[in-house]
């Protein structure tokens, strides 16, 4: 059952309280990209075009004990001393990660908002991270139902560009399954269907829903960040059979390392990583990078003669 709404308003209440009037400016403010206590009790803010930024203000360690514990009362996931860490999504859709000790000194959570705006492709070559060709090949690829794969480093801007590849019109009227650990991606597909993973009480990872994913008659299959061996295996197995015209996200340092680093995931699984899978499976890796001056994609690399085409049954 729902929790009473004056129930849900007090837990709301004591969550605003706990996280105090920078956190809460900050969430409003739709220049900040990331919010992150440190352990020390440093608020931080990750500012677009500007980079992190250090407020001056400090949160006292029990405001933010109180905070992760307040958020993951309303995840429904317990944090533990066996298991004190907790990632979840606040009420109004930001991703938390939180961590208390033993594997932190102090308290410390970090809260990654959802773009205000999403970033077109012309928006991007506006904002010279693109150049009008690459615009062309992503568009390109997006049309002829190319398997993408984009890669960067921790805060490089690999999820805002799957949504600025997902919001162009070639995914408009296909069914499109997202697969998320927190909802990030948005799609201009009207025949979607977003699905989370899970840690508790059962725990429901990618693996699972990549192939519950299969049996919901998909056109496209989008996963959010491939983390494990497991769950690339899964997503390589559906994009390279009859599932054409996926999407997702990993970390590597380069295009050409996020073949290796791919390879280096299928190795927790399998005993011989299948580069035929890989090379088989993705078609386009696009590297994003954080510079200085902002973000830049600084390399697409096509890894098949011909691009894919046509629908899946």
């Amino acid at each position: 059952m729902a929790p009473h709404p004056i129930v849900a308003e007090r837990k709301l209440e004591a969550l605003r309280h706990a996280l105090g009037k920078t956190v809460l400016a900050a969430l409003e403010d739709d220049s900040v990209v990331e919010i992150l206590a440190n352990p020390d009790g440093r608020i931080v803010l990750d500012v677009q075009g500007e980079g992190r930024r250090d407020t001056g203000v400090r949160l006292a360690a029990e405001a933010r004990e109180r905070a992760i514990r307040l958020i993951a009362d309303h995840v429904g996931e317990p944090v533990t001393r066996d298991d004190p860490r907790l990632s979840g999504v606040l009420p109004s859709g930001e991703r938390f990660q939180g961590f208390l000790p033993p594997v932190c000194p102090q308290p410390a959570f970090s809260i990654r908002k959802r773009p205000a705006v999403i970033w077109s492709l012309a928006d991007y070559v506006d904002q010279r991270v693109i150049t009008p060709g690459q615009r062309d090949v992503l568009q390109a690829a997006a049309e002829a139902r190319r398997n993408i794969l984009i890669c960067g480093g921790t805060g490089s801007g690999k999820t805002t560009l799957a949504n600025a590849i997902l919001a162009e019109p070639a995914f408009a009227d296909d069914r499109v399954i997202l697969i998320e650990d927190t909802p990030e991606l948005q799609c201009s597909a009207w025949d979607l269907a977003p699905l989370l993973t899970r840690r508790h009480p059962k725990v429901i990872g990618v693996v699972d829903l990549v192939r519950d994913a299969l049996r919901m008659r998909p056109d496209r299959i989008v996963v959010g960040e491939m983390r494990d061996g497991a769950a690339a295996l899964e997503t390589l197995k559906a994009w390279n059979t009859g599932h054409p015209g996926g999407l997702s996200t990993l970390h590597a340092n380069s295009a050409r390392e996020a073949v290796s680093r791919l390879e280096d995931l299928l190795s927790e699984v399998t005993a011989r990583p299948p580069r035929r899978l890989v090379t088989q499976a993705v078609d386009l890796i696009v590297h994003i990078r954080r510079t200085r001056r902002g973000r830049s994609v600084d390399d697409i690399l096509s890894l098949q003669a011909e691009p894919r085409g046509g629908h899946s049954g």
